[in-house]
């Protein structure tokens, strides 16, 4: 694996050296097309055929379906997915520039570099040792766009139908354990207007502070509720959360407050479907306010991602499991594998990196990680598409 890692790291220079900060802010967003072109250009070398799909109405984010087809019979084979967007960097924070790796202490220091561009020269390099050679099932490496933010590159896919694979192996950052279940998510704002007026006199406004009030003390009965209903042993917090996360209102003591918004996550347990949830957070919140001078309204902020579960029976996850060592665990924060799970894929995650040094300063991909997981892939593409 020595031979390799020159080229392993000089692809990930690369790809770190292409920004493609996806960002809830318009000033800090971009797009990711350097990174897919990189990685194209890459695989056609390599004998696969190459698809760039731009996102609807966004032309400078695109998603890449790359498929190596050794000639076989098979129309299922084996997904690598990853994607190419990183979140934004704390500047002054880091002790190197981001965008260029930086190779210090067995460690290769760069934004994306665990999450999660440093996935896909491995899995390049996996794929290497099977062209030319006849597949019976294609091996398709796929790159995903905004993932960080709106998860768009991974519903553009859904509405598509593609790719057609059988499994799917997403890189997040797992410390090479496969991962069979998580959490979903969640972001979710409560918006309360009122009437403002002199707080000498309650009479002649209406508080939406006040009214937040009984909003809040509902959700935190919603929330022990869920709490009490829905539980899995399965994870290291074994029911579902909710965090008030931050709220504004008012602009002075002496004003009544006429106008003020919460905003909260919700993380829930596999079984708990967002569109319910939500219809129950919107009735119940309306039913707890209801002054004809106040009104309320309650939605998404983003549309949120459902949570995950493969049955550990899956031949995807009995065969990980052998290759890695480890059994199938689950983690809390959400990926892209339920929508690869809704187009009818077996779905684990499994990647290199360590989620601490996700969204982290001096983010990094320790180089001891990279010879197993390449060996890893090679053992899951030997099975699944020879």
């Amino acid at each position: 694996m020595a031979d390799t890692l020159p080229d392993l790291k000089q692809q990930l220079a690369q790809l770190v050296a292409s920004p493609s900060i996806s960002a809830t802010d318009p000033k800090l967003d971009m797009g990711n097309r350097g990174v897919v072109e990189l990685l194209a250009a890459w695989l056609e070398t390599l004998g696969f055929n190459v698809e760039l799909m731009p996102l609807p109405d966004q032309p400078h984010k695109a998603n890449m379906i790359a498929t190596l087809s050794g000639g076989g019979p098979g129309d299922g084979g084996l997904v690598l997915a990853g994607h190419t967007d990183t979140v934004p960097y704390d500047e002054g924070r880091w002790q190197s520039d981001p965008f260029k790796l930086d190779d210090r202490d067995n460690r290769f220091y760069g934004l994306g570099s665990t999450d999660m561009k440093g996935f896909f020269p491995i899995a390049i390099e996996a794929a290497r040792a099977f062209t030319g050679k006849p597949l019976q099932q294609p091996l398709i490496i796929l790159a995903t766009a905004d993932e960080e933010t709106s998860m768009d590159g991974a519903r553009a896919l859904v509405e598509a139908g593609r790719p057609h694979g059988r499994y799917a192996v997403i890189g997040e950052p797992t410390g090479l354990r496969p991962i069979h279940m998580h959490k979903g998510m969640m972001m979710e704002a409560v918006r309360i207007t009122g009437k403002t007026g002199h707080s000498s006199n309650p009479a002649l406004g209406a508080n939406a502070l006040e009214a937040m009030h009984a909003a809040i003390a509902t959700l935190l009965r919603v929330r022990a509720e869920w709490q009490a209903q829905y539980r899995n042993p399965g994870f290291a917090v074994p029911v579902p959360t909710m965090n008030l996360g931050c709220i504004h209102g008012g602009d002075n003591p002496n004003r009544i407050c006429g106008h003020t918004e919460l905003q909260f996550d919700v993380r829930p347990l596999p079984g708990m479907p967002l569109e319910e949830l939500r219809a129950e957070l919107d009735r119940r919140l309306h039913a707890a306010v209801q002054d004809e001078k106040i009104s309320l309204e309650y939605g998404p902020i983003f549309r949120g991602t459902e949570a995950f579960a493969q049955d550990r029976t899956s031949e995807l996850v009995r065969v990980a499991e052998k290759l890695t060592g480890h059994s199938a665990e689950s983690v809390a924060f959400a990926t892209e594998a339920p929508y690869f799970k809704s187009m009818g894929m077996d779905t684990i995650v499994l990647g290199p990196g360590d989620i601490d040094q996700a969204h982290q300063p001096d983010e990094y991909l320790g180089q001891e990680r990279i010879g197993p997981m390449v060996e890893v892939l090679r053992g899951l593409i030997a099975r699944f598409c020879m």
